[in-house]
């Protein structure tokens, strides 16, 4: 079967089939309408951060003051500190002093707690509305999906667009490149003749399609794997299941359409692979060698070691993934460090799913045990994190025409970084959660 022959995906599908679809099944649409809950301190008028018209609403003026507020790009530590958001962008941030107060703003004391900037998952799945609001109230107030099956992850991105108190603001994936897409091929009828291939998704132009039904379907990267999944007892994670040239093939599709792409991996020859194929980062990768890491430091390619999912792994009823976590969990730290004495870029991602959310903080706290600096794991889930997206000019600090996105902890991160685990408050573009 030829799949070049099947005309190009229908943009328009996005906007008046899938996209509605995604919503439904990711309870979007009853997530934004009135009943939802309301953020704590809001006008009872603007429960979802919407405007009276119904188009977005920005939070108004928020300012956070008199808490100890620490520049993770920087590492300087300011106490008794101001920090002042408008229409969800922050105008102000300093010293007492050195800030002017806007009359009548509704102000959020933060005297006796620290103030930093809202946190970024840099890979989890978030398919329902209720996981992207808890997300948030954990301190994700950025994020980038990890793939969903029905592409509800495009609708989340959407959610958090017109309602940002609800959802982080999402770089979406879509669906997974993968050689058995499963039911997924019932997420799109550009989809459904894949289902013919007796090989799966494996020939260059069933790869090629599924990265161009993605992008047309308003995918912001692609995702795809080398290696078979360390959750499922039934697969060996060291299998291989794409080629360097099936590898090269997406990144390739991707490129051509401005994307990049994160990959799913954990063998030293399968990550090799995946990063000298082009790809923008690397997932999980627990057997990750030297060789690679040099090239991944050479290319400027990203790791995003997803340690808490590893770690999780332990606690399973299931002895083979139990005995998977044990063992993966410490290679997996002594890889981050590697990677961090080489120049790596890291990125702080939990892999949560299904419906289980981890606090992104977690990933900070088992960053810091790998060996990292408490600053430097802070910056895995900040300015890190957000050159890793595209955001380093809108998440991951508080300073001026930054987004306004803050966590609020009871105490010194820099001395106890579990604290990131357990936000007392958080601002999502200006509104206190």
């Amino acid at each position: 079967m030829c799949v070049e022959a099947i005309p190009p995906p229908s943009g328009r599908l996005t906007r008046r089939g899938v996209l509605a679809g995604a919503a439904a099944l990711a309870g979007t649409v009853a997530a934004a309408s009135p009943a939802a809950a309301a953020p704590v301190g809001r006008d009872a008028a603007s429960p979802t951060g919407r405007t009276a018209s119904g188009g977005p609403a920005h939070g108004g003026t928020l300012v956070i003051e008199g808490g100890t507020l620490l520049d993770p790009a920087t590492g300087d530590v300011t106490e008794n500190a101001v920090v002042v958001i408008e229409d969800g962008t922050v105008r102000a941030a300093g010293p007492r002093g050195g800030v002017t107060v806007p009359r009548g703003a509704e102000t959020l004391d933060a005297h006796g707690r620290w103030v930093l900037p809202g946190l970024i998952d840099a890979h989890i799945h978030l398919s329902t509305a209720a996981e992207a609001r808890d997300a948030v109230r954990q301190g994700a107030t950025s994020a980038r999906s990890g793939s969903t099956s029905f592409y509800q992850d495009i609708a989340v991105r959407e959610l958090a667009r017109h309602s940002p108190g609800l959802a982080p603001r999402l770089t979406a994936a879509g669906i997974f490149v993968t050689p058995d897409l499963g039911e997924t091929v019932l997420a799109d009828p550009e989809l459904t003749p894949l289902a013919r291939l007796a090989d799966g998704v494996r020939s260059a132009e069933a790869l090629r399609r599924v990265v161009e039904v993605n992008v047309a379907r308003g995918a912001d990267v692609i995702k795809t794997r080398v290696n078979e999944r360390a959750g499922l007892p039934e697969q060996d994670p060291l299998t291989q299941v794409y080629s360097h040239e099936q590898l090269s093939e997406i990144v390739g599709a991707a490129r051509r359409r401005g994307k990049g792409v994160l990959c799913h991996s954990y063998s030293e020859r399968g990550c090799h692979d995946a990063v000298t194929a082009g790809i923008r980062s690397l997932e999980h990768g627990v057997f990750v060698g030297e060789r690679t890491l040099g090239e991944m430091r050479r290319r400027g390619t990203y790791f995003t070691p997803t340690l808490t999912a590893i770690a999780g792994l332990a606690d399973s009823a299931d002895p083979v993934l139990a005995e998977r976590g044990r063992t993966y969990l410490p290679v997996l730290k002594r890889a981050v460090l590697a990677a961090h004495e080489l120049g790596v870029p890291l990125a702080a991602g939990t892999d949560s799913s299904g419906g289980t959310v981890r606090p992104i903080g977690r990933e900070v706290e088992l960053m810091r045990a790998a060996g990292l600096s408490a600053l430097d794991a802070i910056r895995t889930a900040t300015t890190g994190a957000a050159r890793l997206l595209g955001l380093e000019r809108t998440a991951g600090r508080l300073a001026r025409g930054f987004a306004g996105d803050a966590i609020l902890v009871d105490g010194d991160p820099l001395a106890d970084l579990t604290l990131l685990t357990r936000p007392v408050r958080v601002v999502r573009a200006g509104l206190a959660l």
